[in-house]
Order: structure tokens, then sequence, then C-alpha cells
């Protein structure tokens, strides 16, 4: 991987990361494709309408359906899912946790039964990053010890610990293994924990950002606290941050989430929430959002957002929209999906623009003025 910084303006930052697969300009949005598909889409419309340079995909899903190890037989990703470009991984243990009865952890790794079959799993460290050789992902996140917020000071101490000893481990794993020519292409990023604490931020920052990963993630954040929480944890924790490596945070959010997270400095960003709203009738415009299924839209003949660029807007009508909608027709999800996603990436781009021109100041101005 190569990190190069272009431009700063404040703390916001517009970046170049290349890959093996591609060239990743920052701010970047990564849209969600977590069993090897980004939901009603397919790799063609991914590079005819949308044209992301890296999408997600999930270990937990892709371990247990259809297995990384057919994954691998048929090409590793981007051989068996037509995607060309960047592929990013999380390490399953979000979903481990929040899918999963019966979780247990210990101090080598987590136990889970399958939210398919109810088959008993268990993730290490190591386990994690050989899942993800084998899905042949561009940049992998290592297995951490996530809490759900709120939590008592002493699980998110415990936490914090294991991170960190589970953070060692991997990173010693996989330049172990890139010594003997496994995984070269491969990428590694560390994950810091710590909840909303201060003290607990800087420790686990501290303790990972000396360690030699490529890049850096903050997790265990939009997981129930207010906003403005997120948004103060996000600007203490990047100062700890090396500004020479990515820097990226996890499941994150709304368009108002990804101005002011980059307002303090950060990279990458991923969610569900364009997708899911889309197939949901909620759709996302530089006014705010519209709910596609109300009346009010039934006969009404301008596009979704009158300023976007994106193929449904250029072509189709908000009426016939909400008669996909109501219809209950596959096609919306489709139309809904291209929309919002291609919202979000020229949200990304444009936010990149204001950072190369000194100007951002002004664009997060006039992004809250033209919502009213």
């Amino acid at each position: 991987m190569k990190f190069n910084i272009d431009s700063v303006d404040g703390k916001a930052r517009a970046c170049t990361i290349t890959t093996a697969h591609s060239t990743i300009q920052t701010p970047v949005f990564m849209p969600v494709g977590t069993v090897g598909a980004v939901k009603a889409l397919d790799a063609t419309d991914l590079a005819t309408f949308i044209k992301p340079e890296i999408i997600l995909g999930n270990t937990y899903h892709l371990y247990l359906r259809p297995s990384d190890t057919v994954i691998a037989k048929m090409g590793k990703l981007h051989g068996f899912t037509k995607y060309p470009k960047s592929f990013l991984t999380d390490s399953g243990g979000f979903q481990a946790f929040s899918l999963s009865d019966n979780v247990k952890i210990d101090e080598d790794g987590i136990t889970f039964r399958s939210h398919i079959d109810g088959s008993k799993h268990y993730f290490t460290p190591k386990k994690v990053l050989d899942i993800q050789g084998n899905l042949g992902s561009d940049i992998m996140m290592i297995l951490d010890d996530l809490v759900a917020l709120p939590a008592t000071q002493e699980r998110i101490k415990s936490s914090i610990e294991r991170t960190t000893r589970w953070a060692k481990e991997s990173i010693e794993y996989h330049r172990a293994n890139q010594a003997e020519g496994k995984n070269l292409d491969q990428n590694i990023f560390a994950i810091i924990q710590g909840g909303t604490d201060r003290s607990f931020r800087e420790k686990s920052a501290r303790e990972l950002c000396a360690l030699d990963f490529d890049g850096f993630a903050i997790g265990g954040l939009s997981v129930g606290e207010a906003n403005q929480d997120m948004y103060d944890t996000v600007e203490w924790t990047t100062q700890f941050m090396p500004t020479d490596k990515p820097r990226y945070l996890m499941g994150v959010g709304t368009p108002e989430d990804l101005v002011e997270n980059v307002y303090r400095g950060v990279d990458m960003f991923d969610c569900v929430m364009p997708t899911r709203n889309a197939r949901n009738g909620t759709l996302f415009t530089s006014f705010g959002k519209v709910n596609i299924k109300a009346a009010r839209y039934k006969e009404d003949p301008l596009p979704i957002d009158p300023e976007c660029q994106c193929m449904v807007c250029q072509t189709y009508s908000r009426a016939y929209l909400c008669h996909l909608f109501r219809a209950r027709e596959i096609t919306y999800f489709r139309l809904g999906t291209i929309h919002n996603l291609y919202y979000y990436l020229d949200l990304m781009k444009q936010m990149r623009e204001a950072i190369a021109d000194g100007a951002f100041e002004k664009f997060r101005e006039e992004f809250y003025l033209k919502r009213g």
C-alpha cells in the first residue's frame, strides 16, 4: 500500500491510497457488500453507475456462507464477484457479537454460534487473518474485543488490553506470513477501542499506533452513544493517530456524520445506511432526506434531487419511484440503491475538492444551509 497526503485544510485531509487493485482518493465512503455483493446491485452496476474504488466485505458472513475456502477456489473475492477494484474485509468480530447467541470471549478468541444453522465456531486473531487471506482482500481488519455502550470501566479496560494483545499477535503473524511470501498484496489495519472514555481511547491509540500496521481504525462508536459524544471521541482520538497512515471510522454513518468526521481528520468510512435506507424508501439528497413512498410524490415529475447527476435522477421521476416502491417492484431497490450510493460518493468527492481549495469550512456551512 502507498499512502500520500495531497491536501490538508484544518484537520480535514485529502489523501491517496494505492493498493494492488485500485487507487483510492479520500475522503472515501466504502459501499457495504457484506456477502460479496452490494445489496440489489452487481459488479456491472457498480462499475457503470457508482464507480467505487473500494467496497467492504464481511469475514463472518463470507466464512459461514459460502466459506472462505470456496471463495479461494473461485479466484478469491475479485474472481468470485467480478468486482475488480479493492476490497476491505471486516474481521467479523462485531457480527459474532451481534448476530450470535451465547457468545463467549476468552483470552485467545471468540466462541460463537452461526446465525444460519447454530453451528459452533471459534475466531482467533490468527484464524480471522487466515480467512481473509483466502478472501484475498486488499485491507484486512484484525480481530478486536468490541464493547457495546454503555459499559463499565472494568469492561472497557479489559477490552482495550485484550485488543492490544490480539493486535500484537496479529501483526507478528501477518509479517511472518509475508516473510514467507504469503499475502504480499494484503494490508492490515488495527482497531482502536475505548468507548467514549478519553483516557481509554488515548491508551488504546498509543499502544496500537506504536505497532507496524498499515492503517488504523476507530471502532466501537455509533453503537448507541449520542452523536456529539461520537464526534468528541473521534476528535480526541485522531490526535494520537499517525498522520502518515489512513484513518478509518467504522460503521458511520449519516451524511452529517461524514461531514463532521472528515472535519475531524477521518479518511475512510463505511455504513449500511445508504443501501438499507434506500430499500426502506428513504433517499438522500442535497437538501435532506426524501421519503419516496409519501403520497405527495405520486404525481411529482421532478427527479429525486435536481442537483444530482446520477443515472436515476437523470432518467426517472419521483412519481415513478414512488409507484415502484408502493408496488413492491424489485426494480425500485436497484434504482434507490444506485441513487443513494451515488449521492454518498459524490458527497465525498465534493469534500475532497473543498479541502483541495482550502474551502472546507465554507463547504460545511453550505452543506447545512441547504438542509434548512
